[in-house]
């Protein structure tokens, strides 16, 4: 008999429709003694009505309007926080003390003392954890790790990544309220540094080691906006742009560029990592293929012959990829939503005595780390140091 894990999610947002989704798909493909239950789903009392609609499209059990009820009930097992980040910090603390285990949205808080205090509560509690850093999760990505793991790409000189969007070009975008709070810095923490590149640093970190040292700058193109609650004209706060070196602990170096002002880029995530033996590129908007210039056979050590150099275009779609034996024949591609499926997949296994699951709330605030140095070198203008 699989094993009920009852489940309260607080917020009816996009990600509530995706951690839902995973819920309620892992099991059809994932062989786990777990099984999810949408238990409860909680928000305001001012959002009955969406909540209530949400409810019964994902088909929750119950509702509540009082996350602190929701958390002193026993049929509840685990909290999933996907609610705006200023909320994160309180809604972690009480499921730790609360004894439930705990999956939350990125960025993980606010800053890093929060994030210290989080991490604190959860530790002490000793409850299982996971931050949905779900990019870790794209099979062509967790290839990459694999292929850097295997050597397949030596010592690493260069890592670049960029995270792209222009959704907010136009001045006649509001900040603030149910749909726009990442442009409000009191609730959002920071703008591009915290949403986008918290993404692409992690993935980095994961994948090339961690990050020592930053130099940034950061802009916001359009300095006033009205705000959608109060209709008033109010200053901009939140970073626009950023553009950021990184020079990482096994000495390669890094160049990080996050904007919500390119034009015709939706979600474009990529990276490349230059090594001796080899390099890798990924993009997110093209999220099934890998590829890979092999430039030394891991066999051998010996360099491969000139006529065969190139890069090498995978399409990560075989069952001897990672995750793709549990989806679909060869060929047949994967969508965002997999993501939070392998995902979640990877921290019931963790439950029941598979690898321990990362990334955790710890891993989640090295990230913070990371971003708050970037912030802070912009404002001062200097390289600024990551505490391990």
């Amino acid at each position: 008999m699989p094993k009920k894990l009852n489940v309260g999610v607080i917020g009816c947002g996009f990600m509530g429709r995706t951690h839902s989704n995973a819920y309620l798909q892992v099991g059809h493909f994932f062989e786990r003694e777990h099984k999810p239950v949408l238990k409860a789903c909680c928000a305001r009392i001012e959002e009955k009505e969406k909540l209530e609609k949400f409810a019964n499209t994902w088909g929750y059990e119950s509702l509540e309007f009082d996350w602190k009820e929701l958390l002193e009930r026993s049929d509840i097992d685990l909290i999933d926080v996907c609610v705006p980040n200023v909320l994160h910090h309180d809604l972690v603390i009480a499921a730790a003390k609360a004894g439930k285990m705990i999956v939350c949205e990125k960025p993980l808080a606010m800053n890093v003392r929060e994030a210290e205090e989080m991490v604190a509560a959860v530790e002490q509690a000793g409850v299982a954890n996971m931050v949905s850093f779900n990019y870790r999760r794209v099979p062509a990505i967790s290839l990459a790790k694999q292929v850097i793991d295997e050597g397949r790409v030596g010592r690493p000189f260069h890592y670049r990544a960029t995270y792209n969007q222009d959704y907010t070009i136009s001045a006649d975008v509001p900040q603030g309220g149910m749909a726009l709070w990442r442009l409000d810095a009191k609730v959002a923490g920071s703008g591009v540094t915290g949403d986008l590149l918290a993404h692409s640093i992690d993935t980095a970190e994961w994948l090339n080691g961690p990050i020592q040292k930053v130099v940034a700058h950061t802009e916001t193109f359009i300095k006033e906006r009205k705000h959608a609650e109060t209709g008033k004209v109010e200053p901009v706060t939140i970073d626009d742009a950023c553009m950021f070196l990184a020079l990482f602990a096994n000495g390669s170096m890094g160049t990080f560029e996050s904007t919500r002002y390119a034009r015709g880029r939706k979600n474009y995530s990529t990276f490349e990592i230059n090594g001796e033996n080899g390099a890798l590129m990924f993009d997110l908007e093209d999220p099934h293929i890998l590829q890979y210039f092999k430039y030394v056979d891991p066999a051998t050590g010996k360099k491969i012959e000139d006529h065969l150099t190139g890069w090498q275009r995978i399409n990560v779609t075989n069952f001897e990829h990672p995750y793709m034996k549990h989806w679909w024949v060869p060929g047949c591609t994967i969508g965002y939503e997999h993501t939070f499926i392998n995902g979640l997949a990877d921290f019931l296994a963790s439950l029941e005595g598979g690898p321990a699951f990362h990334p955790t709330v710890r891993d989640a605030l090295h990230t913070q780390r990371v971003c708050e140095a970037v912030l802070d070198s912009a404002k001062r203008g200097a390289w600024v140091e990551i505490p391990v």
